[in-house]
């Protein structure tokens, strides 16, 4: 039987041929890749990029020995515009007295409450009748976060949320009760030394609240920009 051999098929393209596509394909793949990067280097700053990042805000607070709660901050401002008083003092305040609510317990073994630590006698008024001494008082539970009862005692305990309940232990609560204190001894007007002494009568104490306060306010700009 004859056999006819079959022909090869030519190649598409010669082996020449592939070498100089090659060759003209690298530095065409260089140049792409370095407009891309180019490209992302510009819009990488963009706010819309920005918060897309969830790294953001803790390289902000990187240098922080402990950084601020992101949901913390707009309850800081809320109520350090309502009390005419920087919001970073607010939030020096709750790092110093219980490490952004992070503390075992919210009750000190001197009996002060809550996030911001208020003293009973403090938070419902000190005319109340079972108030003297360091201010713990005998307080009944329901007298302490009644509103009505801390207006009539003169307290500085607010209900933020108008839920009909003043609460050391609700985190509104809490900050705009200290912003209330806060404002009132002094510091609306400037006076933070002051504010922060009455706060609690300790020069130690001053020192540290102003230590991280500084620390606030170099990036405040920065943190609020993050959030909002």
């Amino acid at each position: 039987m004859n056999h006819k051999k079959k022909k090869r098929k030519k190649p598409l393209l010669s082996a020449g041929v592939k070498i100089f596509l090659i060759m003209l394909l690298i530095p065409i793949s260089i140049i792409v890749y370095s407009l891309v990067f180019l490209t992302w280097e510009n819009i990488r700053n963009l706010p819309i990029i920005q918060n897309l990042s969830p790294n953001e805000m803790e390289n902000v607070q990187e240098d922080f020995d402990l950084q601020i709660p992101e949901e913390y901050i707009p309850v800081y401002m809320s109520a350090a515009e309502t009390y005419s008083i920087p919001w970073t003092l607010l939030a020096a305040h709750h790092r110093v007295e219980t490490r952004f609510s992070t503390m075992k317990s919210l009750v000190s073994p001197v009996g002060a409450e809550g996030h911001m630590q208020f003293m009973p006698c403090t938070f419902v008024g000190w005319s109340h009748p079972t108030c003297s001494g360091l201010g713990e008082g005998d307080i009944p539970e329901e007298e302490k976060t009644d509103p009505k009862i801390i207006e009539k005692y003169g307290g500085y305990g607010v209900d933020a949320n108008g839920d009909g309940i003043a609460d050391p232990f609700d985190i509104e609560d809490a900050i705009f009760s200290a912003a209330n204190y806060l404002s009132q001894s002094g510091a609306s007007k400037g006076e933070l030394k002051k504010a922060i002494f009455n706060y609690n009568h300790s020069e130690e104490y001053v020192d540290n609240i102003l230590y991280y306060y500084h620390q606030y306010e170099e990036l405040s700009g920065e943190l609020i920009q993050k959030v909002y």
